[in-house]
C-alpha cells in the first residue's frame, strides 16, 4: 500500500506539469463516477492528505485512494483498463487499481492538514494529545491510525518503532511521556527520510527492521508477527525494543 511520502512524490510530479488553472478536457475510465461532470472543470489545486491524492476543483473535490495495489502513469498508459484518465491540453494522468470518489465539498472543508505527517501545517502537539487520549491503544495501531498520523503505513510503523526502541505491543498509556514525544517526532522525521530515499530508489536499502530477519543492533533474529487490530506485519526485536505495559 502506498504511504504518504509516495503520494507526495506523485503530487510533486504533477505540480511540475503546471496544470493549476487548466481545464480537464476529457475524463474516462472504469471508476463509478460521473465522468461528464469532470469535463470542463478548472483545476484549482492538487493536494495530498495522507494516502489520498486530491484534485481540487471549484465546488467539489476528486479523491483518489491507491488502496493496496494502486498505481499511476503520467503521459503514458499501461496495457490494462484505466480506473481514471484525466486529460488536459498538455498532459494526461492515468490511475489504476485505485478508489476514485467525488466529494461534494471543497478539500479545505473536509481535510485537516494539521493531521498529515507530510504537511507544512502538521501539528505535533495535536498528534501527541491524540495519543494521550487513547491510553489503551497499542503503539502498532497508533502509527497506522490515519486520524493521528495521516500518511503513516506499515513501513513507517516498523521503522519508527525500531528507531525509538519501542515494542509494537506497548500500550500508549504506559509509555513514558518523553518516549511518546519521540514517537511523534520520529513519525514525521522518518516520513521525510522515506521521501528522499524513495526519490533516489534507495528506500529498501535503508530499512533497518521492515522485512528484515536480524536486528542490526543486537544481532539476534527479529520477531515477525501480525499484530494489532489490522493484523499487519510487524518486525521487532525483543531485546532492544521495550515492551511498555502494566507488567513492566
Amino acid at each position: 500500500m502506498p504511504e504518504g511520502p509516495s503520494i507526495v512524490i506523485l503530487r510533486q510530479a504533477i505540480e511540475e506539469l503546471n496544470l493549476k488553472g487548466e481545464k480537464i478536457e476529457f475524463a474516462e475510465g472504469t471508476a463509478a463516477i460521473d465522468m461528464e461532470r469532470l469535463i470542463g472543470q478548472e483545476v484549482i489545486d492538487f493536494r495530498s492528505w495522507g494516502k489520498h491524492f486530491l484534485v481540487c476543483l471549484e465546488t467539489f473535490t476528486l479523491r483518489i485512494h491507491f488502496m493496496l495495489f494502486g498505481s499511476y502513469l503520467i503521459n503514458e498508459r499501461k496495457k490494462m483498463n484505466v480506473r481514471l484518465s484525466l486529460q488536459f491540453e498538455k498532459a494526461e494522468m492515468n490511475f489504476y487499481a485505485c478508489s476514485v470518489k467525488i466529494l461534494e465539498e471543497i478539500a479545505a472543508e473536509i481535510y485537516d492538514w494539521e493531521g498529515d505527517i507530510m504537511s507544512e501545517e502538521w501539528n505535533s502537539k495535536k498528534a501527541l494529545q491524540k495519543l494521550k487520549n487513547a491510553p489503551t491503544m497499542l503503539a502498532c495501531d497508533a502509527l497506522l491510525d490515519q486520524n493521528i498520523f495521516s500518511g503513516s503505513g506499515n513501513i513507517i510503523k516498523n521503522e519508527v518503532l525500531f528507531r525509538i526502541r519501542v515494542h509494537p505491543l506497548s500500550v500508549l498509556g504506559e509509555i513514558p511521556a518523553a518516549k511518546l514525544k519521540e514517537l511523534v517526532k520520529e513519525a514525521r522525521a522518518y516520513s521525510f527520510d522515506f521521501l528522499e530515499w524513495k526519490k533516489e530508489n534507495m528506500l529498501k536499502k535503508h530499512w533497518l527492521a521492515h522485512t528484515k530477519k536480524i536486528c542490526p543492533r543486537c544481532q539476534i533474529p527479529f520477531h515477525k508477527e501480525y499484530l494489532g487490530k489490522a493484523k499487519r506485519r510487524s518486525y521487532y526485536c525483543i531485546n532492544c525494543q521495550v515492551l511498555y505495559n502494566r507488567k513492566t
